[in-house]
């Protein structure tokens, strides 16, 4: 794939796999289709879904800082006001997304090894829009690493915390600079990128 990428003219394609309650939904980014293996079973990728309609915008993939997780915004265009609500629903909240980007030889129509898996995260809110070409769904999505940040609420890397959960167990007892804080992703104060 990085070879295909790195052509004079690469044929690539962005597919969208959200587990929806009741259904799942496997959109490709464009019209047409595209095959290729999730989890060792080989799946289809559409241009358009029959309630989820077709993909319309993706935000800027960004990463977290601090104690934000990295999240992403897309944006869906429905097949029917009907799917608009459905789709906004709170019920919606929690399905797994995960986002791929593929090459495609444009000789034979097939994908070319494997799509690099650029997301996996959860729908976190969505959000209806109308206006006056119609209707769309916003879905803010947060990574899966979300959860860290909600599962232990004071969590921290210190000797204390770290006797707390483990009486005795002295890992953090003579560890030093777990107070300095770690930039991930993201350039420090002092303009390293760690």
């Amino acid at each position: 794939m990085e070879a295909a990428l790195g052509a004079d003219r690469a044929m690539i394609f962005g597919a969208i796999r959200m587990d929806l309650p009741g259904r799942t939904v496997r959109l490709l980014v464009g019209s047409g289709f595209v095959r290729f293996s999730v989890d060792g079973t080989v799946e289809t990728f559409t241009g358009s879904d029959d309630v989820v309609g077709v993909f319309s915008a993706i935000d800027t993939l960004t990463d977290g800082m601090g104690d934000e997780a990295p999240a992403l915004s897309l944006t869906f265009i429905p097949a029917k006001d009907a799917a608009a609500a459905q789709l906004a629903s709170v019920a919606m909240q929690g399905s797994p997304v995960r986002l791929w980007l593929g090459a495609i030889d444009p000789m034979s129509g097939l994908v070319i090894g494997d799509p690099l898996l650029l997301f996996n995260g959860l729908l976190d809110v969505a959000s209806l829009k109308v206006s006056s070409t119609g209707r769309t769904v916003d879905y803010e999505i947060t990574s899966i690493f979300e959860d860290f940040f909600l599962s232990d609420d004071g969590a921290r890397l210190s000797d204390t915390f770290h006797q707390y959960l483990w009486p005795d167990e002295l890992g953090c007892a003579f560890v030093t600079y777990v107070a300095q804080q770690i930039y991930w992703g993201t350039s420090s104060p002092d303009g390293v990128r760690r």
